[in-house]
């Protein structure tokens, strides 16, 4: 974790998450494909972590990757994310997590789009969308 992270007991996070919210982003889970409030959600804005509140996505980067869930080719200007190498399930992958509070966001691969080719599988329960003004 980064030296910025938030420290927040479980308590803390139970109190101000939804109980699908808190598994997906502190119990490390994820949500079913399709079926996230922001996996088809176009409109213009940015994407910060439901827990703390960070900037981590802006839509501008955001592109539908025909996974299910909110796919994304970089991170937000700034953004404050970690990543950490995530062996279970017999997979190897890298997961996302909020380098501010350590929420799980989702993971990393490598078969995205240009210009970065990467694509940030990102669960929409470790989202929170603020709508650009118009």
């Amino acid at each position: 974790m980064s030296g910025q992270e938030k420290k927040f007991d479980e308590e803390h996070w139970r109190q101000v998450l939804s109980a699908e919210e808190y598994h997906v982003a502190r119990e490390k889970g994820t949500e079913r494909a399709f079926t996230g409030r922001y996996w088809n959600n176009h409109e213009s804005g940015l994407y910060n972590c439901v827990c703390c509140g960070a900037p981590l996505f802006d839509s501008s980067c955001k592109y539908d990757s025909g996974s299910g869930w909110p796919s994304f080719y970089k991170p937000a200007q700034g953004a404050l994310i970690d990543e950490h190498e995530d062996l279970s399930y017999g997979m190897r992958r890298v997961e996302v997590t909020c380098a501010q509070c350590g929420a799980h966001l989702g993971h990393l691969f490598p078969d995205g789009p240009r210009p970065t080719g990467l694509r940030y599988c990102i669960n929409s329960l470790s989202l929170k969308f603020e709508k650009n003004p118009d």
